[in-house]
């Protein structure tokens, strides 16, 4: 009863990180038709970020979430004007260009952090929440999901009651009807990678005190996130947050009574029914032409 309510806990916890994931790289694909091989090494580099700067150089955690925040928004920003424009009615080559920006940013990582064993940032926010002596919870881990909760608030907030997350929409749903309307899309593909970035570098930041801190990180994240995205529905932002809560906590409770390499096959196997028994995924549409 104590691994099963554990599991729980920790299902939703692991989901927050699961959406932050899936929703950035949705909201890229969605606004510019880039699939972005290289969102995984983003939230790597944000994880880096507080290592380096909260660990190393003794800045305040917080301080330093926010640095994350801001180095890998800019380097979203950075991709979307040299690499991802460009390419803009070529897909293949921004995703090809997104896979030279996973190597250079690994062997990055690997100049910054070194060899060795992978790193690890003590928890800023110490002690354990205790529920009648059967579940804990450390309290960094009610951080990150109480951060998480709010990043997807402002998220929902930003694209569903400004100008500016409309038009996001609108250019997700139609390109050319958009611009049509004079909505600059120059303008609004880098707004979604700078949100994209910003919630991949708070991912990281946020995961840094919780887990090992390696240049190959991305890795699992991509993966995650690609199951995500397909069983949700691609496109879909609501189908990636329902999505990552139902996969974290398959997940979870896997890894928790089996293993976590089992866990991950069967997000893949699970993926793989639902393009067969539904293609757009759960919360895709079909888009007639």
């Amino acid at each position: 009863m104590e691994l099963f309510l554990q599991s729980i806990i920790n299902s939703f916890i692991q989901g927050g990180f699961f959406a932050l994931w899936a929703v950035g790289l949705v909201l890229v694909f969605g606004v510019m038709g880039v699939v972005n091989f290289a969102h995984g090494e983003l939230v790597m580099v944000g994880a880096y970020t507080i290592w380096l700067l909260h660990s190393q150089y003794g800045m305040g955690y917080i301080p330093a979430l926010g640095m994350a925040i801001l180095l890998v928004l800019l380097i979203g920003l950075f991709m979307e004007r040299f690499l991802f424009r460009p390419k803009r009615e070529d897909p293949l080559g921004g995703l090809i260009n997104s896979i030279g920006v996973l190597f250079i940013l690994q062997v990055a990582a690997l100049i910054v952090g070194g060899t060795g064993p992978a790193k690890q940032v003590a928890p800023p926010f110490s002690g354990t929440l205790i529920i009648e002596e059967i579940v804990r919870v450390p309290y960094q881990r009610l951080f990150s999901i109480a951060v998480c909760i709010a990043a997807l608030s402002l998220l929902w907030f930003f694209l569903t009651k400004t100008k500016l997350g409309w038009s996001l929409r609108a250019v997700a749903l139609d390109r050319e009807a958009a611009a049509l309307q004079g909505i600059n899309i120059n303008r609004t593909s880098m707004i979604a990678i700078g949100v994209s970035g910003a919630l991949a570098g708070l991912a990281g930041a946020l995961m840094a005190p919780i887990s090992n801190i390696y240049p190959h990180m991305g890795h699992n994240v991509i993966i995650t996130a690609f199951i995500v995205t397909i069983v949700g529905g691609i496109g879909s932002l609501p189908g990636a947050v329902f999505a990552s809560v139902l996969y974290a906590f398959l997940h979870t409770f896997i890894t928790a009574y089996f293993s976590g390499t089992i866990a991950t096959m069967s997000g893949l196997l699970i993926m793989v029914l639902v393009l067969i028994v539904k293609p757009t995924g759960i919360m895709g549409r079909r888009i007639s032409e």
